[in-house]
């Protein structure tokens, strides 16, 4: 008898291991009610339709024709500009000539600067010039500055350092990804200006170069020596490096010309589809109109402007209206510290509660595999069952976080707005970033229509539900728990993990 419990023991435990497996194999997040689903169902016509119209009709390469124009008729859109106001005029005209009701502006305040003549050269121990970029902001050499280099790797290494006062200081930091690297761009003037340097040149923050600077913004501390700053190329501060690892003593001169020309006006564009039911309920999505003075601005962020206005040019075409209205925006000097993204979120995060979903692409417009989403686990299941109808394309995927953007975290991070940003095979980014290298030579025409289908249908199935999208805490109850069937991986899942723990209880027998 003793032996007859153990076995069927045996036979208990395996065949409860089976379904656990199975259940496990299923997202916990994954049942949604059927009245949930019968609203997203309602869409699949209206998606195929947007998917015909981009892929075969006469929307097909469009996002990337008007793209091109964007870039290579206002190529230098940098903050408080001629060419920024103008692109943003451009796009608000051609929105109107496609009957798209609402276009408007709202005044942003920001600080306008400009480049000017660069410079710089090596003076000893050969004579060699060097390719550079002025950060945002920098102030500039007030004629030209010569002086001898220290090279740092690290904040840590400079303030070590008792050479520094009246060198020009060279960051020469290991890339450990954007996040961390960018530090050197962002604070270096103001470490080396703290040692007593005269100026500053940092390592372009990129992990790939072809003898390509980049720059960027950089922001002085308060009640600090402003020392003019500038990018140098990843080869350039190698070669540096080397010299001072020689112990051979390196001069260079560097001749800049920037001026900051105070505070002017520019606008962020917003452009909508009214709501038929709910028209105060809204979905934002978009990209920032502004971009750097070099390259063309297509990948940075071009890309991401043009699929947030391919979208609404899609879904007005076809004479789509959701129940929700359907606003893009297009944010202004991203670049010079999110002021554009900041401003619109202090205009109306008062509204919060009526933003259902706010989208945006700030990381370039590449293969997309899906989306990144940042809310609850009930949202992001619906977000999961919209794009199923996106399988055909395979930009189905909906990663957990990530889903606040630049001009989008203030409604995210604390408003707890469900947010979303692009999911593409950007991991390549950072080879163009903010140099010359970013034109519409590394983006893909294909690419871009599969990604202005995805934007829309996101934006256009989340503005057609009946109720906005659940936050943090709107987790289903089990009284609204579906019967919906599992999906096709998972019940091939569940069917196997049942048939080994019927092999394996056949075994114990």
């Amino acid at each position: 008898m003793i032996g007859s419990k153990k076995k069927d023991g045996q036979k208990t435990q395996v065949f409860v291991t089976g379904w656990l497996v199975m259940l496990l194999a299923v997202p916990a997040y994954a049942w949604l009610s059927q009245e949930l689903l019968d609203q997203i169902d309602k869409n699949r016509a209206d998606v195929a339709k947007i998917k015909d119209i981009v892929l075969n009709g006469d929307q097909k390469h469009q996002a990337f024709d008007r793209l091109a124009i964007l870039g290579e008729k206002f190529t230098t859109r940098i903050c408080g500009s001629q060419e920024l106001e103008d692109s943003i005029d451009y796009i608000a005209e051609e929105m109107r000539k496609e009957n798209i009701a609402t276009v408007y502006f709202e005044n942003v305040t920001a600080l306008k600067w400009s480049r000017g003549k660069e410079f710089a050269e090596i003076l000893t121990p050969l004579r060699r010039p060097m390719s550079i970029m002025s950060l945002g902001s920098s102030v500039g050499t007030n004629g030209t500055l010569t002086a001898e280099i220290v090279v740092v790797k690290s904040f840590d290494e400079l303030k070590a350092r008792q050479d520094v006062a009246g060198k020009i200081v060279v960051y020469n930091q290991v890339w450990q990804g954007y996040g961390t690297s960018n530090a050197y761009r962002t604070r270096g003037a103001s470490e080396a200006s703290l040692k007593g340097a005269r100026g500053a040149l940092v390592r372009s923050i990129t992990d790939f170069s072809i003898y390509s600077p980049h720059t960027g913004q950089q922001d002085y501390y308060e009640n600090i020596t402003k020392i003019p700053v500038a990018c140098i190329t990843v080869e350039d501060a190698e070669m540096l490096q080397r010299y001072q690892d020689r112990n051979v003593s390196v001069t260079v001169s560097m001749t800049t010309e920037p001026v900051n020309h105070g505070e002017v006006i520019t606008r962020n564009l917003v452009a909508e589809i009214p709501g038929n039911v709910l028209p105060d309920e809204v979905v934002i999505f978009g990209g920032h109109i502004d971009a750097w003075d070099v390259g063309t601005g297509s990948m940075d962020d071009g890309g991401g402007v043009m699929i947030s206005w391919q979208a609404l040019s899609v879904i007005k075409k076809l004479g789509l209206i959701p129940k929700r209205t359907l606003r893009v925006v297009l944010w202004t000097c991203e670049e010079f510290g999110l002021v554009g993204g900041e401003a619109y979120y202090n205009a109306h995060k008062e509204a919060s509660d009526k933003v259902s979903l706010i989208m945006e692409s700030d990381h370039g417009v590449f293969n997309p595999y899906g989306l990144k989403f940042s809310g609850s686990g009930l949202a992001r299941a619906i977000m999961e069952e919209i794009l199923k109808d996106l399988n055909d394309i395979n930009t189905t995927r909906v990663l957990e976080g990530g889903g606040d953007s630049s001009d989008t975290g203030w409604w995210v991070d604390e408003k707890k707005v469900p947010g979303v940003e692009l999911y593409s095979g950007n991991e390549n980014y950072f080879y163009f970033h903010h140099s010359n290298g970013d034109t519409m030579t590394v983006l893909d025409k294909d690419q871009l229509d599969r990604a202005t289908i995805l934007w829309a249908t996101a934006a256009y199935a989340v503005a057609n539900l009946d109720g906005l999208l659940p936050r943090d805490g709107d987790y289903p109850t089990t009284s609204s728990v579906s019967t919906r069937p599992l999906s096709v991986p998972n019940a091939a899942t569940a069917a196997m993990a049942l048939l080994i723990a019927y092999q394996l209880m056949r075994r114990q027998q």
